[in-house]
């Protein structure tokens, strides 16, 4: 290895004195390998729990270890937004070189258990700080859990998921406060939808990344046989919704027109087929997977593209990378391709803003 390489990184070259693996490191510090190769190649800032252990292991002070221009990030962690109580969970992650906190929800797509627990303005944590590993995505895809599945065992990263609707999402992209935004306003009709709605969100250049095509449509009750999304329109019934934004509650404003729908908000398309299920409401517009997971009747309406967006900044980042590296995979398409309404046919596909 090249030796102005090596003492231009103090932490590869301390580690490197010891004769100690980067998985020997790893494990002295309490962080993940993946986390010591990416600090070691100064493609991500350690946050400061993760400098101080570092340093403690390495026996030296923090200035000593990263004096070369690389700085830990902020040692006061921010909220992303406000948790709903004032005793949490949460899980910790490092989005442009700050580290953040993220209040623990959606279960169904996130196995990945807390890091800590707030409480009273206390962090208490609970488990080794994952934050330079950690990917953060918001992104309505109702499978997206099996997605951060394979990521995690393809790459050593975790991604948490945050169920959001396209523009919410596009939103906190632009504030920095995810990595990944996905959008699925591209139809047949209008294929250039997500491009023009993320460069208008996004304010800066970035790439789309094809996750799949899916079918949207009508969820309906087991037992209805209505065969018409038209017919089903005109019938007074209760709906559930997607919020204002969102490219479902779009697809459900075309089809009721001027009619006012009669229903509740819900957050995201598994929500939309259990309010179906569950009786208190008799129609939504979500896509065929949630449908089908439910056991309802479903209606196509529609083909749309679901595409990942990224900031260019963000291109080089090891989790990006590994990212990308999946949606290519032959594994990934094969999974996608399994599910219910999904079409993979363009999974992996690059397209510029």
């Amino acid at each position: 290895m090249n030796d102005r390489i090596i003492s231009s990184n103090l932490v590869l070259a301390r580690r490197l004195a010891r004769e100690w693996s980067q998985a020997d490191l790893a494990k002295r510090a309490g962080i993940s390998r993946a986390a010591v190769s990416a600090i070691e190649g100064q493609r991500l800032s350690p946050s400061v729990a993760t400098a101080l252990a570092l340093a403690a292991v390495l026996e030296c002070s923090v200035e000593e270890l990263f004096n070369r221009g690389m700085t830990p990030v902020s040692s006061a962690p921010d909220w992303a937004w406000l948790p709903r109580a004032a005793t949490c969970r949460y899980w910790e992650a490092n989005v442009n070189s700050r580290w953040r906190l993220y209040p623990v929800e959606a279960g169904s797509l996130n196995s990945t258990p807390h890091d800590g627990v707030w409480s009273g303005g206390v962090l208490r944590e609970s488990t080794p700080a994952a934050a330079e590993t950690t990917l953060v995505m918001a992104c309505c895809d109702p499978a997206a859990g099996l997605l951060a599945g394979e990521y995690a065992r393809a790459s050593g990263f975790r991604m948490l998921v945050f169920p959001r609707g396209g523009r919410t999402a596009l939103d906190l992209l632009r504030q920095r406060l995810v990595h990944v935004a996905g959008l699925h306003y591209s139809t047949d009709e209008q294929p250039e939808r997500n491009a023009e709605t993320a460069r208008a969100g996004l304010g800066c250049d970035g790439r789309l990344f094809r996750l799949a095509r899916w079918e949207t449509g009508l969820a309906l009750a087991a037992d209805d046989r209505s065969r018409s999304a038209e017919g089903v329109a005109r019938r007074p019934l209760r709906w559930a919704a997607r919020e204002s934004g969102s490219a479902a509650r779009e697809c459900l404003d075309e089809l009721l027109g001027s009619r006012r729908f009669t229903g509740r908000e819900v957050n995201g398309h598994a929500a939309v087929a259990e309010a179906v299920r569950a009786g208190w409401a008799e129609a939504g517009v979500c896509v065929r997977y949630s449908a089908d997971e439910a056991g309802l009747n479903f209606l196509p309406m529609r083909t749309e593209a679901l595409d990942l967006c990224i900031p260019a900044a963000f291109q080089h980042d090891p989790r990006i990378q590994a990212l990308v590296g999946l949606l290519r995979s032959r594994a990934c398409r094969r999974l996608i391709s399994e599910l219910p309404g999904y079409d993979a046919q363009e999974t992996g596909e690059i397209s510029t803003l």
